[in-house]
């Protein structure tokens, strides 16, 4: 999705508590196996990494995806999340080494999204 055509997109920002020891192997899988078929399916993923700093030790991680509307976030989520592709694939990996997730969802200029990606 280009950014710059909307004037505004909608921001999911989910937060993962991850169980301890698996930051690695939680990017690890993130960035070879599941942003790939996230994009796949046509989910702009614009930023994913472990957090930068993690409060009492607790393991953290941040994906960021965009959306042009709710409905667009609600309908590729229900295709990608149903996917054989995804329940096949990455799918044990990043789920079982997650203790918790958080999700916020803002509705943001395309610029704002233009510069939280990472060339």
């Amino acid at each position: 999705m280009e950014a710059t055509a909307l004037t505004s997109l909608l921001l999911e920002i989910r937060t993962y508590r991850l169980r301890s020891g698996y930051t690695e192997a939680f990017h690890a899988t993130v960035a070879e196996r599941a942003a790939p078929l996230l994009r796949d399916f046509g989910v702009d993923v614009v930023r994913f990494g472990p957090s930068e700093q993690n409060e009492d030790g607790v393991e953290e991680y941040l994906l960021m995806r965009s959306f042009a509307s709710h409905d667009d976030r609600d309908e590729q989520e229900k295709r990608f999340y149903t996917s054989p592709e995804w329940h096949d694939g990455p799918r044990a990996d990043i789920v079982d080494r997650i203790e918790s997730y958080h999700t916020v969802v803002l509705t943001v200029p395309a610029s704002a999204i233009d510069g939280l990606r990472r060339v």
